[in-house]
């Protein structure tokens, strides 16, 4: 199975300030549209994001479920979400946070993706450093990023691109 692995903050959704609880969650337009030309083309879709809010204590795990909760209705027209793993951590060391791999790498296993037929789209390096040590290709959303396979300017262009290599 091949896979588009995401993360959320800038790449789904407007992270010009904090999404702490579910009102603050604007998605964007452009990632509607990449999302769904990615579903409709055979890929499978998964979060993976850091929510080091919850160690810091900005929102609780509970929260953050209701926010996804939203993000998901919002999303049901375009796209569905396979699964969605989080990490909570910011100061603890742990396999979860990226720039590690371990959020795409336990996705893989649980739901037997081929990783070198899988994508990670990110708009940090962190994002895009997890998704080469995790065995992905890799396309990063604003600034360019010259270890990413594909740079682009919103996720419905990356898309584009992704499906382009296809």
């Amino acid at each position: 199975m091949k896979a588009i692995f995401l993360d959320r903050d800038g790449v789904i959704n407007d992270n010009s300030k904090h999404v702490n609880k579910p009102e603050d969650l604007i998605i964007y337009e452009s990632a509607k549209k990449g999302l769904k030309k990615l579903y409709d083309a055979g890929y499978t879709l998964f979060i993976v994001t850091n929510q080091g809010g919850i160690e810091l204590g900005y929102l609780t795990e509970e929260d953050l479920d209701k926010i996804h909760k939203r993000l998901l209705e919002e999303l049901k027209p375009y796209c569905e979400i396979k699964d969605i793993r989080f990490c909570p951590d910011f100061y603890r060391k742990s396999e979860c946070r990226k720039p590690k791999p371990g959020m795409i790498l336990d996705l893989a296993e649980k739901y037997n993706i081929d990783l070198s037929q899988s994508w990670m789209i990110g708009d940090m390096d962190t994002d895009i450093i997890a998704g080469l040590k995790a065995g992905c290709k890799t396309a990063k959303i604003g600034k360019t990023y010259e270890k990413a396979h594909i740079n682009g300017k919103d996720l419905d262009d990356v898309a584009e691109k992704i499906l382009s290599q296809d």
